[in-house]
């Protein structure tokens, strides 16, 4: 079947198109090159006026996994008021800080997303992650396994062991968890906070392991460019939401030694200690520095205000979080010898001064980092707020004058302590199609996503040139997925399954004997039982080989694009 869409205006920049009129031709799920004249068309969209771009892709949000399990558990009144009703197409389903998992997929669909991938798997609880991500219809998904406070890796890199087995551990995990890259939370310091350390900065040992955060990072991004893996090491650095934590940021930047670093929702990690307050912007330093150093991608982490909930892989600094907690009640747990789960409920309040300073950082830094091409759209949902505020941060991005109009509302003395009002920049539609689409596609090696070039698959999102941005961004008109309509005037009209991406670098199947004897000796699984089989979250029923709808798709390693 051959779909034309004629006429629209296309913003595409991993093909250089910005705002242009072209007509784009899809046949069997994917883009293909302008066919002959005479050749048959079978549907044809005329989009005159419209907006035309890729699926938009979301890059970190947490929407698998035991933490996202808890949240939902911890908040039923949270869910009140947010019920979706079932009907002939969609299952029922409720959640508003953390939806459940049919309710996401038609969320992010319904705003022109048709990609959204967890950032922090731990890779004992990887099979529960995959079971989330699997039942979340309508987008692909893929995780970021967690790695830097694991007990195995931790005696290995204070023993001395050989790089070379160190990165074959990395590869192995990576296997056996399905994942397609590796995340570090907060280097060493979930596992310090389990031998009562209570902070753990970036030259600072663990108490029992004798390393540094540093040295956990630099050893795993090495080893994430050796291997090839597409998206660089993904690093929630030290001391998230601390007074003073933009000093642990800068020194991370500048201790990078040119490898590939992504520093995720880094307005909780952009804070000073300036003013009567003692809590001050670092936005403008950290910019300053990001803007000369390429090697170093961020997203950002936005806070918008209202009631959300953390959650968190930081036990260290969730439980720091706890006496914020709004409503008052917290889970904050150990998970085997592996990682740590914190999930505080949090509410912010635009009267509040740290809230109100917190959302004009993030904002500070979206206007002031010059590339697009290494900044990516997130709330780190649903940590700074759910992602189905991403609208109405566009609008602010988009338009000087609405958002100084929301900053004169907030608390005065946070109006005082930012140079946001001095930002005279406004974002373009096409810095927001390479923020939300070509740009993380190509850090996260989606080759045939992100872009509307011929041999993409036909994720294509098409919107009402609406001047009220966040309108327009809110509800698209039309929504393709795998040349597949899926959503019309904001609304789904047919459900899919997305694939699931995995990246498997190769490595020296020698490391199982180890990690078998390890695993033996610690923990209260077998070795078997904690790998992840393809077959555990591939959809049989899907019909399709190429990855198109409910299959997994191994991502090619090799090097990084420049």
């Amino acid at each position: 079947m051959l779909i034309k869409f004629t006429g629209g205006t296309v913003y595409d920049p991993l093909n250089g198109v910005d705002g242009e009129v072209r007509d784009i031709y899809a046949r069997d799920g994917r883009i293909v090159a302008t066919p002959p004249p005479g050749t048959k068309i079978d549907a044809e969209y005329a989009l005159g006026g419209r907006v035309v771009m890729a699926g938009a892709i979301d890059p970190h949000s947490h929407i698998g996994g035991g933490k996202v399990t808890i949240g939902r558990m911890l908040l039923p009144e949270d869910h009140q008021g947010h019920e979706v009703e079932r009907t002939a197409l969609l299952r029922s389903g409720c959640g508003h800080a953390v939806p459940s998992t049919m309710t996401t997929g038609y969320r992010y669909a319904e705003m022109g997303y048709t990609a959204a991938f967890e950032p922090a798997m731990l890779p004992a609880n990887a099979r529960q992650a995959h079971l989330e991500m699997g039942d979340t219809p309508m987008i692909d998904k893929g995780a970021f396994v967690m790695l830097g406070n694991d007990d195995f890796f931790l005696r290995a890199l204070a023993g001395k062991k050989d790089f070379a087995f160190i990165k074959d551990y990395i590869a192995f995990t990576m296997h056996a968890a399905q994942a397609m890259a590796v995340k570090i939370v907060n280097p060493g310091g979930i596992s310090a906070f389990k031998f009562n350390q209570r902070a753990l900065n970036l030259d600072e040992k663990h108490e029992f392991y004798g390393v540094t955060p540093r040295e956990i990072i630099l050893t795993l991004a090495r080893g994430m460019k050796e291997l090839g893996v597409p998206h660089p090491i993904h690093i929630h650095g030290c001391n998230l939401g601390v007074p003073g934590s933009m000093h642990s940021t800068l020194a991370t930047i500048r201790g990078a030694e040119g490898l590939p670093l992504h520093l995720t929702h880094i307005q909780f990690h952009s804070y000073g200690t300036e003013g009567d307050m003692h809590f001050s912007s670092g936005a403008p330093e950290i910019a300053e520095l990001l803007n000369q150093t390429p090697n170093v991608s961020i997203d950002i982490g936005q806070i918008m205000f209202g009631q959300t909930c953390t959650a968190s892989g930081d036990s260290m600094r969730q439980y720091g979080n706890t006496k914020s907690s709004n409503p008052k009640k917290w889970v904050v747990m150990d998970i085997e010898c592996d990682n740590g789960c914190g999930v505080v409920p949090m509410k912010y309040r635009d009267k509040s001064y740290v809230n109100a300073l917190q959302w004009a950082i993030g904002l500070e830094l979206f206007l002031l980092i010059r590339d697009p091409w290494r900044i990516f759209l997130t709330t780190d949902h649903p940590n700074g707020a759910p992602f189905y505020f991403y609208p109405h941060l566009i609008r602010l991005l988009m338009d000087r004058t609405f958002r100084n109009e929301k900053l004169e509302t907030l608390h005065p003395q946070a109006q005082a302590a930012t140079i946001l009002k001095t930002l005279d920049r406004e974002y373009s539609l096409y810095e927001v199609a390479i923020m939300t689409r070509a740009g993380p596609a190509r850090s996260l090696g989606l080759r045939d996503r992100g872009h509307l070039g011929a041999g993409a698959i036909a994720d294509i999102t098409i919107y009402e040139d609406n001047a009220d941005r966040e309108a327009m961004f809110k509800t698209p008109l039309f929504v393709f997925k795998s040349g597949e309509l899926v959503v019309r005037n904001g609304r789904v009209v047919k459900v899919v399954a997305g694939a699931t991406h995995v990246v498997r670098p190769d490595f020296d199947p020698g490391i199982e004997r180890a990690v078998r004897d390890y695993f033996d000796r610690y923990h209260t699984v077998r070795l078997d039982n904690f790998r992840v089989s393809e077959q555990e979250i591939v959809d049989s029923n899907c019909g399709h080989t190429g990855g198109e709808c409910g299959c997994v798709i191994a991502q090619p390693c090799g090097p990084r694009a420049a």
